[in-house]
């Protein structure tokens, strides 16, 4: 199966699953539940829950663990991505070609709507149904996600990016922003996976730790570059938005040809890393490899 066609088959499994968990919500406030459909089935590459469902093939854990993990996954991102729209935060209008959230609902709305895909996060990893193996896991799979999620993951790096915004910053402190906003997730989603895999050591697991923040590094590198290189409609949102939110960026502190050899560099680590995994990681480069090579 090539690459696409298997990302499309898991976005499809994700985005069912994702639905019926919101179809068995009961009906409180129509308004909010419509907000939490629209933040979280409106699109998107689903791509922490591929990193979750390719890593816990390569280490042959049981699909349907990995469903809990890929659902979590989502729902903290896009109530990451409903938040991060707003006035308060990023100001943006535009997520993936439609109106955010706060826009087409209202501010208030959308706030309640992130806030309940956040608990429904947990909600999920704590009721799934899960293998005989991943059971005894489950502690240990909302472990994982509190660190990437919260103050020590995703929320402390949205507020090293705020403090940051309209100041010059090093580049340890960018590594540092982007390693707890955007890798800390991306790494939670190999984190997890592994740990519903019975096989997996902790060896391997650390070189899968390893791969997960390189690549996650990447993924932010190269988000820098495609703000200034792609179209807006490409995007999906405004192009130049972080030059426009006075941001530092990999491209303002190396140049544009610095921050593509960066993320040329942190590819060819991260594919180092693999090598060291007794498993068939060749879904994993490939996921590098597109983390490297997207344009949008």
């Amino acid at each position: 199966m090539s690459q696409l066609a298997q990302l499309t088959e898991l976005q499809e499994r994700v985005n069912k699953l994702l639905e019926a968990k919101l179809n068995a919500l009961p009906v409180n406030d129509e308004k909010l539940l419509e907000a939490m459909r629209y933040g979280l089935l409106i699109g998107g590459k689903r791509m922490r829950p591929y990193l979750a469902y390719i890593t816990g093939q390569a280490l042959h854990a049981e699909m349907s663990d990995i469903d809990a993990v890929a659902c979590a996954l989502e729902c903290i991102h896009a109530y990451s991505l409903l938040h991060d729209d707003l006035p308060a935060m990023d100001d943006d209008d535009l997520r993936r070609g439609q109106p955010t959230c706060h826009k087409a609902f209202d501010e208030a709305t959308a706030i309640l709507a992130g806030d309940s895909l956040q608990t429904l996060a947990f909600d999920i990893l704590a009721h799934h149904p899960l293998s005989a193996f991943a059971e005894s896991k489950r502690i240990k799979l909302i472990q994982h996600l509190v660190n990437a999620s919260g103050y020590q993951g995703m929320c402390g790096g949205q507020a090293l990016d705020l403090s940051a915004t309209g100041k010059s910053v090093d580049l340890e402190t960018l590594k540092q922003l982007h390693k707890l906003k955007t890798g800390a997730l991306l790494g939670a989603s190999v984190a997890m996976a592994a740990e519903c895999a019975p096989n997996a050591d902790e060896t391997q697991k650390r070189a899968l730790s390893e791969f997960a923040e390189l690549v996650g590094l990447a993924y932010q590198v190269q988000d820098d570059i495609i703000d200034i290189t792609s179209s807006e409609e490409e995007l999906g949102k405004p192009k130049g938005s972080d030059l426009e939110h006075n941001k530092s960026t990999y491209p303002a502190l190396l140049g544009l040809q610095g921050a593509q050899q960066k993320a040329e560099d942190l590819y060819q680590e991260s594919l180092q890393a693999l090598a060291r995994l007794p498993y068939n990681t060749q879904n994993l480069a490939e996921f590098a490899t597109f983390i490297v090579r997207r344009t949008h």
